[in-house]
């Protein structure tokens, strides 16, 4: 069976390709539009669902990973920022304070009535504010694009002093629940899902104890 990625995410595509599994890209036609007075947890359930379900008349008798993460900083919920400016906002925001991140991936089988979502939490600390770190990172411009403004793969790593959970899913496509999803749906990934994760064999994966 065919498997496609809903995703145009460059992490996700090279996350996905550490299972093993050929697998396509295609551009989920789904607009998501994050809401404030909506949880983090329950919009990327919808938005990981609505990419999904947006591919299948595309991609008939295909099994359909669709993905999104956002961050929680107390009630507020974060998504990308649209520029530099936002973004500087965001990881001010943030410093020296705890957030949570939500990544939802949803698996769609060939008729849209078959769709299993699951969610993966991240808790991160993030170290106390120093603008001298905060400028370097800013001008790599490595925060765009990136929800919380910060990518922990990338440089973004430097103003993060400790991460509680899957890192995978802290980069935005929980390896181990996408495993086993597939899995379940009679798609086993040809690598040992331990081994891989006892490797880290991501940027900045070894760093964190998680």
């Amino acid at each position: 069976m065919r498997l496609i990625l809903a995703s145009t995410s460059p992490r996700r595509q090279e996350l996905l390709t550490l299972l093993g599994l050929p697998f396509d890209v295609v551009a989920p036609p789904f607009v998501e539009r994050v809401m404030p007075n909506v949880s983090a947890e329950q919009q990327v359930i919808e938005f990981a669902t609505g990419k999904a379900r947006s591919c299948v008349k595309h991609c008939p008798a295909a099994l359909i990973l669709g993905s999104d993460t956002l961050i929680s900083l107390g009630s507020d919920v974060l998504g990308k920022p649209v520029d530099l400016a936002d973004a500087a906002s965001m990881l001010r925001r943030m410093a020296g304070q705890r957030h949570k991140i939500f990544t939802a991936v949803a698996l769609v089988g060939s008729e849209t009535e078959s769709c299993e979502v699951q969610t993966a939490t991240v808790l991160v600390t993030m170290k106390p504010l120093n603008e001298e770190a905060l400028a370097a990172y800013l001008r790599t411009e490595d925060s765009l694009g990136k929800a919380g403004a910060y990518s922990i793969q990338g440089g973004g790593a430097e103003l993060i002093e400790r991460i509680e959970g899957d890192y995978t899913a802290a980069v935005g496509f929980p390896l181990r629940i996408v495993a086993e999803m597939l899995s379940r749906r009679g798609m086993a990934c040809p690598i040992d899902i331990n081994q891989l994760y006892a490797r880290k064999p991501y940027p900045n994966w070894a760093r964190f104890n998680s």
